[in-house]
């Protein structure tokens, strides 16, 4: 399912070398949130990796000039932990949702106290074969579990739509890693790479 989804997504899977440079027309249209997202890159535990950017750019010397990029952890599940399920799913006008869950479209999940938020995911639609994770919960609600119950949750839901759940976040991000690792989302060593702007509509700390 992983392989499908990096074939469609970047334009050809697996890599053959240190570095891959693939012209993709997804590169030029609009992604998960309406915006054009120019360069996606994904690596495995090899340090070999495919970057995928438009076929003009793909042309050039070197692709990935003037651009300033950001390298994080790149995971995938098919089996979920077997978490107890957490939150509710509900339409993107639910009134207690967040401003960070605006853009993602398509249902959130919800974990509401007293009918307000306190923790939550969207769901970055890049392809009908690959959905990616973000989960955010406030401050006083952390520490509780949540975060990896909400990761298990949605994966489950992705798999049911028939895509991979992905999840992927920043090096240092330690509170990510931790529920992704729990939630049955190992690190395989792959890594990720996009434009750095790129990487700026994240999920609140997990």
């Amino acid at each position: 399912m992983i392989d499908r989804f990096l074939q469609e997504w970047l334009g050809r899977w697996p890599p053959t070398s240190e570095r891959d440079v693939v012209g993709s027309a997804l590169r030029t249209l609009p992604g998960w949130d309406g915006k054009v997202h120019p360069l996606f890159g994904v690596g495995d535990e090899q340090g070999r990796r495919v970057v995928s950017v438009a076929p003009d750019r793909a042309r050039l010397p070197d692709p990935l000039a003037g651009w300033t990029t950001f390298e994080g952890v790149f995971r995938f599940t098919e089996e979920p932990a077997d978490l107890e399920p957490l939150g509710e799913w509900v339409t993107i006008d639910h009134p207690a949702l967040p401003a960070w869950l605006k853009p993602f479209g398509g249902d959130a999940l919800l974990v509401l106290e007293d009918g307000r938020y306190i923790a939550g995911v969207g769901l970055k639609r890049h392809l009908p074969t690959g959905w990616e994770i973000s989960v955010g919960t406030e401050p006083e609600a952390r520490g509780r579990g949540y975060a990896r119950r909400l990761n298990a949750t949605a994966a489950r839901y992705v798999l049911d739509h028939g895509a991979v759940p992905l999840y992927l976040h920043a090096d240092d991000n330690a509170a990510s890693a931790k529920a992704a690792l729990a939630a049955g989302f190992p690190d395989l060593g792959w890594r990720v790479l996009s434009v750095a702007e790129d990487a700026g509509a994240e999920a609140p700390e997990a």
